[in-house]
């Protein structure tokens, strides 16, 4: 098996800078998530799905709406991911 020899022109293709670990978006998703009280599901750590909707979040916390069942507040560090469910809440 040939291996590429050090110096070629494809050794340029490796010098990209990397994603930025922050883009700044997630307040403007959040935000626009509670004011159309959009249904998500929120993913956490433990594996664990919660639905309900974003009723008030600042930069360490979740609050989590829910309909028949207690509000939750949860430590951003313990959320996975955040996805929408679809139609508003009724």
């Amino acid at each position: 098996m040939a291996f590429r020899a050090q110096g070629t022109a494809h050794a340029g293709k490796h010098s990209r800078t990397p994603p930025p670990e922050e883009t700044f978006e997630e307040a403007g998703f959040l935000k626009s998530l509670g004011e159309k009280q959009k249904q998500v599901s929120v993913k956490l750590m433990d594996g664990n799905v919660v639905t309900g909707w974003i009723e008030y979040y600042d930069k360490n916390m979740v609050r989590l709406t829910r309909e028949g069942a207690p509000n939750l507040f949860i430590f951003k560090h313990e959320i996975m991911y955040i996805a929408e469910d679809g139609g508003k809440r009724k």
